[in-house]
């Protein structure tokens, strides 16, 4: 039987080819005339060397506004342009696990050609409210606080907010190897060249790769492509789900794609609104998120970080991105310079699902240590300048006494993975002391 992607590119293959030419060319503006298309089409540009390939992304008095997906070196005015007649599509299928692949799905790993089982339209939609499952079991993460104070549910979607340096990636890593998800999906966008080669050696490792994709687009590639990573890697992750398997999506950072979105839409002409974003960047999140979650077969729980400008919290990205998700989990500056890791700020974090996804006496532990740790961070600076005597407040001296065994148990070094029932056993035994 054949797909329905590979009939669309058959009956697209089979309409008459439609040819123009380059009419300008500033930065990574493109406009091409001459070409019938519609928004989302390939357009192949003919290069002095090579072959160019755009997409189209705006239309505008009878001329394609494109964005190149590859470097402009070459091209000319009045290069010859012509429409590939279908919208961008990738190869998928198991042969993609374990290997690194760029925004196309072409490897970039040396480790020679992969074998697809299938042929898919890059753009696909949600799916439909009526069609989700339920979000009821826990998945785990490996990551004791985590797993505690914001669990995460199986198709759930939560976002790392962070500013830079605070340990964000070291986070997504041990998720990636502590997780209970069949396949993990994880999107580089926008990332740094060196930092490639280290995650996958470092902190990915040998076995965390076997059951992994890695899509990669650094922060050279130009925008489109940049962009084409996400929705790659989401691709990729609703193809696995579709095979009635649990996935694990990993973006890092959604931060970056909103940077890259924002430089095609202010070069095709849309106007700035919250701080120099134009409005096709909320609109882009909203669409790849709800991609993300359980269907009505597989599931993809979707981790997402969050880059914060100057760890400002109301950066209109992370904004917008805290209202789509269903959780977040914010890191610290402040804890991470006190030698604490993960810097997981608990009481800032919060999983919309827990009451879900916990049992009654799961969530008695969790607000009882949301009390403690509360407690001791409102009567703080009375502590440190001993203005505070103990046995002025029962409750108080319980959560002074409890604070420094409930930390202990959060902290964890990267290389140490645990279960959710080791982390939930040490929780409580940590609370008991002193009760």
């Amino acid at each position: 039987m054949i797909s329905q992607s590979l009939q669309d590119r058959i009956l697209g293959a089979a309409r008459p080819a439609s040819t123009g030419r380059v009419s300008q060319l500033i930065g990574s503006h493109l406009e091409v005339e001459g070409v019938d298309a519609a928004v989302g089409e390939a357009i192949e540009v003919e290069g002095d060397e090579s072959r160019l390939l755009a997409e189209v992304v705006a239309l505008r008095d009878k001329r394609l506004l494109c964005m190149p997906l590859g470097s402009t070196a070459g091209i000319r005015f009045g290069a010859r342009a012509s429409t590939l007649n279908r919208p961008p599509s990738i190869g998928v299928g198991h042969g993609l696990l374990g290997r690194v692949v760029d925004a196309n799905a072409n490897p970039i790993d040396n480790k020679g050609p992969i074998t697809f089982e299938d042929l898919v339209n890059l753009k696909a939609s949600a799916p439909s409210p009526m069609e989700r499952n339920p979000i009821e079991k826990p998945l785990g993460l490996g990551i004791n606080v985590v797993d505690t104070m914001t669990p995460c549910g199986v198709g759930q979607r939560i976002g790392v907010f962070a500013g830079s340096g605070v340990g964000k990636s070291t986070l997504l890593s041990m998720m990636v190897r502590g997780t209970d998800a069949e396949i993990r999906v994880i999107a580089r966008v926008g990332e740094r060249g060196r930092e490639v080669l280290e995650f996958i050696d470092r902190d990915l490792g040998p076995e965390g790769m076997k059951s992994s994709v890695v899509v990669v687009a650094t922060s050279d590639e130009p925008a489109l492509m940049r962009i084409r990573a996400a929705f790659t890697a989401t691709r990729i992750a609703e193809w696995f789900r579709d095979q009635n398997r649990s996935v694990l999506l990993i973006m890092d950072s959604l931060t970056r794609l909103a940077m890259a979105q924002r430089e095609v839409g202010l070069s095709s002409g849309e106007p700035p609104a919250q701080r120099g974003y134009p409005p096709s960047v909320f609109s882009q999140m909203a669409q790849i998120l709800e991609r993300a979650g359980n269907s009505n077969c597989g599931s993809i729980t979707g981790i997402y970080s969050v880059l914060v400008d100057g760890d400002d919290m109301s950066d209109p990205i992370a904004d917008a991105a805290r209202s789509i998700l269903d959780g977040h989990i914010v890191l610290s500056r402040e804890i991470a310079s006190s030698g604490i890791y993960p810097a997981v700020d608990v009481l800032s974090s919060v999983s919309r699902l827990e009451s879900s996804i916990l049992s009654p006496e799961q969530r008695r532990l969790l607000i009882d240590v949301r009390q403690v740790l509360s407690a001791v961070r409102n009567a703080r600076d009375l502590i440190d300048i001993g203005a505070y005597k103990k046995g002025g407040n029962p409750k108080l001296d319980r959560a002074i006494e409890l604070e420094p065994r409930v930390t202990s148990v959060f902290i964890q070094d990267q290389a140490h993975i645990s279960s959710p029932d080791e982390a939930w056993r040490s929780l409580n035994q940590a609370m008991e002391i002193g009760s």
